[in-house]
């Protein structure tokens, strides 16, 4: 999968529930959340499939046809596509602002002091926004 995207960057955060361990098959997940994305597929497909997030939402979540790679998540409706930083050619350019969900991190991950957390799912995104948009002016 190649892929081309577009869109001003609005915040890079670790998400560090169960869902987010299970489907990175690891102890937790990222996300860079990309304002007004144009996403040009340059090769490959995207397939898709919808789940609940536990606040009732909808969530279209995209990945590679060919290797299951997931690559985007989107809540309908949502300005914001979050792109997983690991598919990107320099995903060292979202260092994350913030931890999520640490109140079910694995134990032994250790979160960088003077970084934002939240036990659970933050209400609302503007903190981490205003945390990205400071470290990046």
């Amino acid at each position: 999968m190649r892929y081309a995207l577009q869109g001003k960057a609005a915040t890079a955060f670790v998400c560090h529930c169960t869902d987010c361990q299970r489907q990175s098959g690891s102890a937790f997940g990222m996300a860079a959340w990309v304002e007004d994305a144009a996403l040009d597929v340059q090769r490959g497909q995207l397939k898709e499939w919808i789940r609940h997030t536990p606040s009732g939402r909808q969530m279209a979540c995209r990945f590679c046809a060919d290797c299951g790679s997931r690559l985007f998540h989107q809540v309908l409706g949502s300005p914001y596509l979050s792109v997983k930083p690991g598919s990107l050619d320099d995903p060292a350019q979202f260092q994350p602002v913030a931890h999520i969900w640490v109140g079910t991190k694995q134990p032994w991950v250790e979160i960088p002091a003077g970084v934002l957390q939240f036990e659970g799912n933050p209400e609302g995104m503007e903190a981490l926004m205003q945390a990205w948009h400071l470290a990046h002016t």
